[in-house]
Order: structure tokens, then sequence, then C-alpha cells
């Protein structure tokens, strides 16, 4: 029996995608049995609960000890299932859970880390952690589980760069696999009439420069940087529009005043996502030059090219940024020019059928075997 472990994670589309798909594609491609294993905050605890379950219905889903800086609390829990499910290898999901699966290794049980990025330094630079000691252990922490897991997946290859030049790793020990799009989006059909659809349905007209942005405003996604790309856009012409698949929030609202034929704002559920995304010409993906940003594997990137967008980002974010200019699949910001220029109906299909390909779960099947057999 695998676990396949996480801490403190709420279900969300990024969960359903990175854990929930993760897990699914084990099952179904290897003979061995992946037990998703989640410990969620009391806070809707229940209602989570339920979420995760629906998706995956035999998922164990436990209350975690109240606060992130009393993860080591849960370690009773953990054992007490891990015993009961003969559990030989856990695969645990960035530093806190690895840090717990590490506790069992008394019981000859090999751990996975699942490195999602910078972990450090994500904390500090988004103040992700409020808590002072916990911040203040973070970087060991980090140290450890990377030095110390029989075998690690790296969201990219800056990634391990990043591990090598901060935390002395020096080991071979690692796969690549960067953030994979779900089941949804590789079923994703690009043709004239089907994007013409959506966008009449949004009040879009076929000529629109369509500009997407979809996810969160939150600070850390660097709004700013992306409001001084987009505002001199939306000013040059009345044809350039933009679409925030977004929740409401004051700075979109801030835009919208500017430009009210210009700015749409449409909140979708997670699952909707990729019918609309195609709506668009373009994907915006502009982050701040940050450490975290530097190692990234953005889970939008994969999803902008699967339907048919070419990706406008920044400079040095993970490895996408090299692949764009290699691939023709995206722009960086500052070297976009003043002239717009829509792909075509054929570009966006090229696009879309190898960005499938290129990030869906089969083609890492050979990673995850190395993983599995570790």
């Amino acid at each position: 029996m695998i676990f396949f472990l996480t801490v403190n994670e709420a279900p969300s589309g990024i969960f359903s995608s990175q854990v929930i798909d993760v897990v699914k594609f084990l099952n179904k491609n290897f003979e061995t049995k992946v037990r998703l294993l989640a410990f969620i905050s009391l806070r809707a605890y229940f209602a989570n609960r339920k979420k995760i379950k629906n998706e995956l219905p035999d998922a164990i889903v436990l209350p975690m000890y109240p606060k992130m800086q009393n993860w080591k609390n849960n370690k009773f829990l953990l054992s007490l299932f891990c015993s009961t499910y003969k559990t030989d290898k856990i695969i645990a999901r960035s530093v806190i859970a690895t840090k717990l699966a590490l506790t069992m290794r008394d019981k000859t049980i090999k751990v996975i880390y699942d490195g999602r990025g910078a972990i450090e330094a994500e904390w500090r630079e988004y103040k992700v952690i409020t808590d002072e000691k916990l911040l203040n252990s973070i970087s060991t922490f980090e140290k450890q589980v990377i030095l110390n897991s029989d075998y690690r997946i790296a969201v990219s290859n800056a990634l391990v760069d990043h591990w090598r030049s901060n935390f002395s790793y020096s080991g071979t020990k690692h796969v690549i696999i960067p953030c994979t799009i779900n089941a949804n989006f590789e079923g994703i059909k690009i043709s004239a009439d089907a994007i013409i659809k959506r966008r009449k349905e949004m009040g879009l007209n076929a000529q629109d420069n369509v500009f997407v942005y979809s996810g969160s405003v939150a600070g850390w996604q660097s709004f700013n940087l992306l409001s001084s790309f987009i505002e001199p856009l939306l000013e040059k012409s009345a044809l350039n529009k933009i679409v925030f698949f977004s929740p409401a929030d004051p700075n979109i609202k801030q835009l919208q005043k500017l430009f009210p034929t210009q700015v749409i704002c449409k909140h979708l559920n997670s699952n909707k996502v990729h019918e609309y995304l195609m709506v668009g010409d373009y994907g915006l993906l502009i982050r701040e030059n940050s450490i975290t940003n530097k190692v990234a594997s953005p889970l939008k990137y994969a999803e902008y090219l699967a339907s048919g967008l070419k990706v406008i980002l920044s400079e040095n974010l993970g490895d996408y940024s090299q692949l764009s200019s290699q691939k023709n699949l995206g722009i960086i910001f500052t070297k976009f020019g003043d002239t717009t220029i829509k792909p075509t109906i054929s570009e966006k299909q090229k696009i879309s059928a190898e960005a499938i390909q290129f990030f869906s779960k089969q083609n890492y099947k050979e990673q995850y075997k190395k993983l599995i057999s570790a």
C-alpha cells in the first residue's frame, strides 16, 4: 500500500488535478494500491471532507491537529493508519507532509518528497505562514526532507538547481514532473464554432483580441505588474479585451471602471474552467521576479496551452520561459510589442495538441514508474 499524504490542503482545482488525479492515474496504470490520506483543517472539515470523497470515495480524510506549527501531533493517527494498511511507501506533498512522513521511517517505510516549489522562499516572500517559530524552522525542515527522503519529485529543473545551490543536494534520485492537466483538459477540442459559441455567451466578438487571466488575483500573483501590461493595450484599441476568470476583486473592479466595455470578470467552478479558456487568444502569466516564481511550474501555463492560447509570461518563470521561446508557445511580456497578431485556428489547434500530449500524466508514466519501484 502506498499513501499519498497531504497536510492542511483544502479541496480546490489544484488539489483535484495535482493530488486526486495523480492518485487515480497511479491506481489505473500500476499494479499497486495508492490511497490518498489527507489531513485537513477542522474549519469546514465536514464540507471539505465531502468534496474530497465525492471525487475520490476511498480517500482517507482526517482532521488535522489545530495550527500548522503542531504538525507533529498528527503522527499518532498517521502511524495508526500506516500500521493498519501495512504501508510501505508514502508520497508526501510538500515539506510539512514529508516531515510527518519521515517520522514513520522506523517502520521501514520509504518516503518520496513531492517538491512543489521553493517552500521557505514562498512562505517568506508571500507571507504564507505568519507563525515566527515555524518560519524560523522551515529552512531546516526543507533541507531535511530534500536530503533525507528516499526519492524526490521536482516540478521543474529550476527547482532541482535551487536544491543544489541552497540545500547541498547532490543526488540523482529525483524525477521532473511538472504540474499536469486533469482529464477535463485532455478532452478539449478546439474549433472556430466552439470558440464563437463561448465568445457570444460572454459578449465577445470574433474580431476581438482577447487576453485571459485565470485564477486568483491575490497579492502574490503580481496584479500591479499585470495591470501595467494590460492597461496600455486596452487604451490602444477598443478591440483589445481582457477576461478574468476570477472571483470578484477590488483590483478588477477598478480596472472595469477605467475600461467598462473591455474588462469582463466571470467566476467559474474549477470543473468548468476548461470549457471557457478557449475564448482567449492569449493567456496571461505575468509574475514578479521572485525565487518562488523562478522555480515554479504554474498549472495555468499548461491549461492555457491546452486551450489553444499562446502564453504571455514573465522572464525566468520556472522552465517555461525558455520552453515558450524554443517551441513558439508564448512571448516574454517585455518583448510583446505594440502589434497584436491573433493566433489562427490552426495555430491554436497545434498548440493545444502539443500541450495535451506534453502535460498529460501519461507523458510522465516512466517517471512515476521510478517512484513506484523506488
